[in-house]
């Protein structure tokens, strides 16, 4: 039988298992079963039926056995079960970036080194020069930046001077990766004397040539970025060019020119870009020559009682009018001054108020009427036949009412300055550019037209500022005067930098050089030489309140390009990494009027990011009495500040405080008391604020000043300074003279400010905001160079009424002011 016909068979047979059939076929049904199970014959129907049955019997049983044995182990394992859910971002990630100046890191100063270090001090300083609590913190900070709030009379000095023997001598920083910046180079000499002097207790011979490579002025040091370039190797800083040849001694270059005093050699520089255009730009020539026009004219005046008072004079002034004009020419013809060249003689007709006046001629480059006045001839003394006033005085009163009258720009040729200057330039041709004064709004006098160019250019580039991309973001009045002498400005500086370049050797002003290297020209420190980038590693700045944005910005260049040339930079030295040390006081901010702010002292953290900073406040003053710093402290503590802030007084100057005397100004008693206490041996200060304040001084104290300077340069005691120029300074006794008054405001500045994005948010004038604050600020240095004593000498208000000054914020009720002016 085949498999086939096995299937078929079978299926017609009911199952050998059904209780229903007879025995006999039951038995058959079994012996035929087994039969076949033998010879391994497969019954499909069977197998389906019974896998069936089997398989519902064996899920119960497997079940109930699986759930017991599965329960116990899920009860464990289930509870590392996770719910796996997508919820990843499906957008662009990207990894955070380091703006740190500095790597993650700290000086290896641990407390064994502490104490040796405390030990050598103690056992090689004096007594009264062992460093306080705060001074160790700052010489022992271990972080990449640390920021030291340094009040008057702090010994910041000597505790920098500590910190650079930790730096070399324990750790053994090679010189040539330190820097230590001063503002002067007054204050940078005195400073290398200290290090060799304290470097020499320590058995250290450490030269002079090697300490001056060390300490060293801002613009000393950039100068050195700039002679690396190539093509720049003898370039010489515009501030220090003395003759045609180069600058001066290494000296020059270290000062630090807080002055923009042009001298001979500048000037001419200047005047060479200046002649230049005028004769090839005529956008150029004509902004200059309607400046000069407007500076021929005289402003107008307010009309007061006074002036009023001649306005009702009008009448008969006009009726005489010939006759005065007769009589003051005919004077000029008598001294051979008239006719003049480039003035066309002609009696042209003004009116003012519907009367009639004349005119003498007519200036044709300018195109402006001219009036002769007599003030510098004979005539102007006598009267004109039938007159019973003055020649002088009836021109006087024609001038008057034209100022206060009349619109038409006149040229009043009275004034020896603007007369001759003019008289000269129409000699020339009126071809050349004239020389005149110009005044920008905001500054206290006029100056030459040069040097308003080159003052302006220099105080919109210490904030970091491009001066044509500025001038292009200002705006004025169309009638603001201002508005023309920045036009002018913005043709001139480029051409003239270019003029400089030009030069052989070539010239560059600091401004410039610092721009080359500053945050807006990485690729500019790129060339930079290793040896000289690394002379910045470890950066110490004293005043730093004092520094500029544009300096700022060249700082955080460099130390950003040390980081990025990373371990390959310092590879086989001691001097590893980079940190940055500044030392300064807020309140001894007082050169905002060139260009430097505080804010980037009362920001450091966010102005030099770093992975970790120290701050430390050195709040002891060894040089002045509780009530010096009181009275102080009691004047600037408006103006904004480190929060905290409080001297006191210490050492042997906390003895025996003195109340700050504010008398009437008396220039005769004044002179008086410095005698005296110059007689009993002080050493002397007079202070001032106006240049003419300081002349009548020194003729009053000549003869002192001539017995002091006989001598010992160490052993005079006599000094008279501006207030800015004592910064740094002190005295037993200090004379000031003149209170500290915000004269004016100033709209260009306050742009510029804006631009460099400098004070307040919603601050319109943030300028004149800080002026405010610096008037305040320079009360507070004068007043702190006082070791015992401070006499301060206020006259009455001469100008300037309503402005604010110092001498508002005088206390009447405290101890340490004594105010004992009439009232």
């Amino acid at each position: 039988m085949s498999e086939t016909d096995q299937s078929e068979f079978f299926s017609s047979v009911p199952l050998a298992s059904s209780k229903h059939q007879p025995f006999r076929v039951r038995l058959v049904a079994s012996l035929l079963s087994r039969a076949l199970t033998r010879l391994g014959v497969l019954h499909d129907p069977s197998f389906e039926q019974g896998h069936v049955a089997g398989y519902a019997k064996g899920k119960g049983v497997g079940e109930k056995a699986g759930h017991k044995v599965g329960h116990a182990e899920g009860l464990e394992d289930g509870k590392q079960v996770l719910e796996v859910v997508d919820r990843r971002s499906k957008e662009l990630v990207r990894p955070g970036i380091d703006n740190n100046l500095f790597d993650s890191w700290s000086l290896p100063i641990d407390e064994s080194l502490r104490q040796r270090v405390i030990a050598d001090v103690k056992a090689k300083l004096p007594a009264h020069k062992q460093p306080t609590d705060d001074q160790w913190r700052m010489i022992f900070s271990t972080t990449p930046s640390t920021c030291v709030v340094a009040g008057a009379g702090s010994g910041k000095s000597t505790t920098l001077v500590l910190r650079i023997l930790l730096l070399h001598h324990y750790l053994g920083f090679e010189l040539s990766s330190l820097t230590v910046v001063t503002f002067t180079n007054m204050s940078r000499r005195d400073f290398v004397t200290k290090l060799i002097e304290t470097c020499a207790l320590w058995d250290i011979d450490l030269p002079v040539k090697e300490a001056k490579a060390v300490v060293c002025t801002f613009h000393s040091k950039i100068l050195t970025f700039v002679r690396g370039l190539p093509g720049y190797a003898k370039v010489s800083p515009f501030e220090f060019v003395k003759k045609r040849d180069g600058v001066g001694d290494d000296e020059d270059e270290d000062r630090l020119p807080f002055e923009t005093r042009l001298n001979g050699l500048q000037q001419e520089l200047l005047n060479e870009t200046f002649t230049k255009l005028y004769a090839d730009n005529e956008a150029f020539r004509a902004l200059v020559q309607i400046l000069y026009r407007r500076s021929l004219i005289l402003p107008p005046v307010e009309q007061d009682e006074e002036v009023k008072k001649k306005l009702r004079l009008i009448k008969n002034a006009s009726e005489n009018d010939v006759a005065v004009m007769d009589a003051v020419e005919a004077e000029w013809r008598n001294a051979g001054k008239w006719p003049i060249a480039g003035v066309t003689e002609c009696r042209e007709v003004i009116k003012v108020q519907g009367r009639t006046f004349h005119v003498h001629g007519r200036i044709t480059a300018l195109d402006m009427p001219v009036v002769l006045m007599p003030d510098k001839l004979p005539g102007s003394a006598f009267s004109r036949p039938g007159s019973k006033y003055r020649l002088g005085q009836e021109l006087g009163l024609k001038q008057t009412i034209f100022r206060a009258c009349c619109d038409v720009p006149v040229v009043w040729l009275t004034e020896p300055n603007a007369t001759d200057g003019l008289l000269r330039w129409l000699a020339d041709g009126a071809s050349a550019p004239p020389g005149f004064e110009y005044q920008i709004a905001g500054e206290i006098r006029p100056e030459s037209l040069l040097q308003c160019f080159f003052s302006a250019a220099s105080f919109v580039e210490n904030l970091g500022l491009d001066v044509p991309t500025t001038v292009g973001q200002m705006k004025f009045t169309p009638s603001d005067p201002d508005r023309l002498f920045f036009e002018a400005l913005a043709i001139f500086w480029p051409a003239f930098e270019n003029h400089l370049d030009a030069q052989q050797p070539k010239i560059m002003t600091f401004n410039r050089m610092f721009a080359l290297f500053g945050e807006h020209s990485p690729a500019n420190l790129r060339l930079v030489q290793d040896p000289v980038l690394r002379t910045m590693s470890h950066l110490m700045v004293d005043e730093f309140q004092d520094i500029s944005p544009q300096i700022v910005s060249w700082v955080r260049a460099v130390l950003t390009e040390i980081r990025r040339r990373g371990a390959a930079l310092h590879a086989g030295r001691n001097a590893v990494h980079s940190s940055l040390l500044c030392v300064g006081d807020d309140w001894q901010s007082i050169y905002s009027w060139r260009g430097s702010s505080p804010k980037y002292f009362l920001e450091f953290e966010n102005e030099f990011e770093s992975p970790a900073t120290t701050q430390v406040m050195l709040s002891e003053n060894f040089r002045s009495h509780q009530y010096v710093i009181d009275a102080a402290e009691h004047i600037v503590r408006s103006a904004p500040a480190i929060p905290g802030k409080k001297a006191r007084s210490a050492g042997t100057a906390a003895a025996d405080p003195v109340s700050v005397v504010v008398l009437d100004r008396d220039d005769a008693a004044l002179a008086e008391h410095v005698r005296e206490r110059y007689a009993k041996g002080d050493s002397v200060m007079v202070l001032f604020r106006r240049g003419d304040d300081g002349e009548a001084m020194k003729e009053l104290l000549a003869d002192l000043i001539k017995v002091d300077k006989r001598l010992p340069e160490k052993k005079q005691r006599l000094k008279l300074l501006t207030y800015h120029r004592s910064k740094g300074l002190e005295a037993d006794a200090v004379f000031l003279i003149g209170d500290c008054v915000h004269m004016t405001d100033s709209p260009y500045k306050n742009q510029a400010y804006i631009a460099a994005g400098l004070g307040a948010d919603n601050d319109i004038t943030p300028f004149d905001t800080a002026q405010r604050h610096e008037i305040l600020r320079l009360a507070y240095v004068a007043i702190t160079r006082a070791a015992r004593q401070c006499f301060w000498f206020i006259g009455a208000p001469t100008g300037a009424q309503g402005r604010p000054r110092a001498s508002a914020y005088i206390p009447t009720d405290m101890p340490y002011f004594r105010d004992e002016r009439k009232r």
